[in-house]
């Protein structure tokens, strides 16, 4: 089934282009230690707000030469009240590949120092600038979206489970217990989640480390999502409750427990797919707003959405711009999602024109 479902999303354009954009984003945050030029705690804080570096490639006598760049020269502008940067063209930086670098853990095990591309010890290099704390807004964007990127996928985790089994147990035995369950649920669905999930976050110890907030953020999101979903499995599971290969199940002794589990929520699983591949950009934007309002992952911590406060001063909107990247590469993510989502939904729609 998997397998026919990625030969039709390969057949889709759209579909094609969004797996490939997520397969690149995934793989550069698996590798990200390796791919980014500075390890998660690096900051020169003298270089707060330094533009994105510049490559060159051609030297002084116009000829083709090793990639190199420029540091750049901290200076204060007395008529315009501001701080600018300049190129000191007084020495060169090499960029160097697949060379020694801050050492650091490959894939959080392997003690290791390579790079896939760096500078010497004196150089600096800023692919996309700087933070106001001076730290490599590149770097930050590989390790924060680790976070950004996965937090969907583990409160799905928690989340299905729990509304796959609520559901099915509700749909299947009916009567007063699905009477009862469904209006807890619906209860639950009542409650404003966003507003919610503010609510809990700020009253969070304040002492708590980034990933203590991390996991208790993605309990959150999937203790309040799972009813939704719960609901319509729960309709699946009414419409399939009695037919022929339920009651044969029935009938040769299975208990109920086991009739629910292996023969009618497997039925389900093609609006678990769906609803998985278009749950996600809903989490990811929830944890993003989350940081963005400084309730979810804490400084010095990385997250898209914490990243992406900074931004929200008009001053650096138009000064700044390379701060807006966590904000584009959010956009991108999600509209890969839900390009990929509709397309399976498509293909799993029996009713489906297109397909």
């Amino acid at each position: 089934m998997f397998k026919e479902i990625f030969k039709q999303l390969m057949k889709d354009k759209f579909s094609k282009i969004a797996l490939i954009i997520l397969g690149i984003i995934y793989f550069s945050l698996l590798f990200a230690d390796f791919i980014a030029p500075y390890n998660k705690d690096f900051s020169d804080r003298t270089m707060a707000y330094v533009p994105p570096s510049k490559i060159f490639t051609i030297d002084d006598n116009g000829k083709f030469s090793k990639p190199y760049t420029y540091n750049y020269i901290r200076e204060f502008d007395g008529e315009n009240l501001k701080i600018t940067y300049r190129l000191d063209r007084s020495q060169k930086h090499y960029l160097k590949f697949f060379a020694k670098g801050q050492s650091y853990k490959f894939l959080g095990i392997i003690p290791c120092n390579l790079h896939l591309v760096t500078t010497d010890e004196d150089g600096r290099l800023y692919f996309l600038g700087t933070d106001i704390n001076g730290r490599d807004v590149f770097s930050r964007l590989l390790f924060g979206g680790r976070i950004s990127m996965t937090i969907g996928f583990l409160a799905l985790f928690v989340l299905f489970p729990i509304g796959l089994l609520y559901g099915g147990i509700s749909g299947y035995f009916g009567g007063k217990v699905d009477t009862f369950m469904m209006r807890f649920a619906e209860a639950v669905m009542s409650i404003p989640s966003f507003y919610l999930l503010i609510i809990l976050a700020s009253i969070l110890p304040s002492g708590m480390t980034s990933i203590q907030r991390f996991i208790l953020i993605v309990v959150i999101l999937a203790l309040i999502g799972w009813a939704g979903f719960a609901r319509v499995v729960r309709g699946m599971v009414l419409s399939v409750k009695n037919q022929e290969f339920v009651q044969a199940a029935k009938g040769i002794g299975a208990s109920d427990l086991r009739v629910i589990v292996k023969h009618i929520l497997p039925q389900t699983t093609s609006f678990v797919i769906v609803a998985m591949t278009l749950s996600v950009p809903s989490y990811i934007l929830s944890e993003s707003g989350l940081s963005f309002l400084g309730l979810g992952i804490q400084q010095p911590d990385a997250s898209w959405g914490n990243m992406l406060k900074e931004a929200q001063e008009f001053t650096n909107i138009v000064s700044r711009p390379w701060l807006l990247t966590p904000g584009f590469l959010i956009f991108v993510a999600v509209l890969c999602f839900n390009l990929i989502g509709d397309t399976i939904r498509d293909i799993l729609d029996p009713k489906s024109k297109v397909r």
